[in-house]
């Protein structure tokens, strides 16, 4: 599964896709139509073209380069703790037993419960706990 999040830290859209398929064959796809100040990622996704499709979004590219890459990229650090946002969403879905067990076998019933837990994620905004 792999999910863009805003700043808030809510997911905007989501992939569904094998397990052992690589984060950064995703990323283009997912970033296809959204406009942001920042993309923040990890290592995982340092590729020249994921990294020349945010520039083209007129968007920063937090990404830090990966240790064999010739020529290093300069990244906002500050910014890029701003990542934690990401991980703590993954964190928050995870706590849908049924998402982290992966109960699911067929891939439209494991979409179907993906996306109730992130409308569940937003609908938490409007509800007083109070």
């Amino acid at each position: 599964m792999h999910l863009p999040a805003n700043g808030d830290g809510k997911p905007i859209r989501f992939r569904i896709t094998g397990g052992q398929r690589r984060d950064y064959a995703e990323a283009l796809p997912l970033l296809e139509g959204c406009q942001a100040q920042a993309v923040i990622a990890d290592k995982g996704y340092d590729s020249d073209t994921i990294v020349n499709h945010i520039v083209g979004m007129g968007a920063d590219c937090v990404i830090p380069s990966r240790r064999h890459r010739r020529q290093q990229r300069n990244f906002n650090r500050d910014l890029y703790k701003r990542r934690n946002l990401i991980e703590r969403c993954f964190n928050r879905l995870k706590q849908f037993r049924r998402l982290a067990t992966r109960y699911c076998k067929l891939k439209i019933a494991f979409k179907a419960t993906v996306a109730l837990a992130c409308s569940w994620m937003h609908l938490m905004e409007y509800v007083d706990t109070a």
